[in-house]
């Protein structure tokens, strides 16, 4: 089977967040990666005034990275919330971030639906704010010919797309709008929904991020997860070739993981992933 037509798999840079652009990147490559997820937020990029040529030079230095996306800032932010300037700083960024793909001739940014401010169920308010973001975040995205793909969120009460009929919905009324699909939040709260994510929306997955969902606690490692095994079987099956970033949170290991250890996790996961895709 040609490259180009296997799924890239990754990992999110904030997996190395402590570290500057250039050794992630080379960390990523040591790790057999063919693929990234960049998150703005990235503290050596995010605090250093998002340097573009730092970050067109690593990806410039690494051609075995052959597919990279861009993830949104979503830190602090909530595109729905009551507050009307945290709605309007998280669109500006939203809207920063694609532009940032486009420079980069990145294939995806994965935004979040946002939330209900409040811990309580979403309101019709809430949905109107939803539906102000996103036509906005349409509107400056037309011209980059940048996929924005919206992420299933873990159910919680005060989620705005709380199960797989929500997003089906939106996703039929919005043509134009691309899926992250996050495995590890389909299992949250013990529920089990990327298969029904799967099938309905298979055709509008541009980002896959890969990680289980243990006690429920997130984002911790794949390899050998039931759950995870599940459903990259059923996107092989499918003939998935896009993106697969392992979206690891490094506080789910003890006691802090030294740069050696991170590689070695990431190309024992990456190793893992491709099992399924061969």
């Amino acid at each position: 089977m040609k490259e180009e037509n296997m799924a890239a798999v990754g990992a999110s840079t904030m997996f190395f967040h402590e570290y500057t652009v250039d050794i992630i990147f080379d960390a990523l490559r040591d790790a057999g990666c063919d693929a990234v997820e960049f998150w703005l937020e990235t503290p050596s990029f995010w605090l250093k005034g998002l340097p573009i040529p730092t970050l067109h030079e690593a990806i410039h230095t690494h051609p075995t990275i052959r597919s990279v996306s861009v993830h949104a800032p979503v830190l602090d932010l909530n595109p729905c919330s009551v507050n009307p300037d945290v709605a309007e700083i998280s669109l500006t960024w939203a809207c920063r971030a694609i532009a940032i793909a486009e420079q980069i001739n990145a294939r995806a940014v994965t935004i979040h639906p946002g939330r209900r401010t409040a811990k309580r169920p979403v309101s019709l308010a809430d949905k109107r704010r939803l539906a102000h973001y996103l036509s906005e975040v349409y509107t400056c995205s037309t011209s980059s010919g940048v996929l924005v793909a919206l992420e299933n969120m873990e159910t919680k009460i005060n989620s705005l797309l709380p199960t797989p009929q929500d997003l089906i919905v939106l996703l039929e009324k919005e043509p134009w709008l691309s899926f992250t699909l996050d495995i590890a939040h389909t299992f949250a709260g013990n529920t089990d929904e990327a298969a029904e994510y799967i099938e309905h929306l298979y055709n509008r997955i541009a980002v896959v991020h890969v990680s289980a969902c243990v006690n429920d606690r997130m984002h911790c490692r794949a390899k050998d997860n039931s759950d995870v095994a599940q459903v990259l079987t059923l996107l092989a099956e499918c003939g998935y070739t896009g993106p697969l970033i392992l979206e690891i949170e490094d506080l789910t290991f003890q006691p802090d993981l030294p740069l050696s250890k991170k590689i070695e996790i990431i190309a024992d996961e990456t190793a893992w992933i491709r099992t399924f895709f061969e």
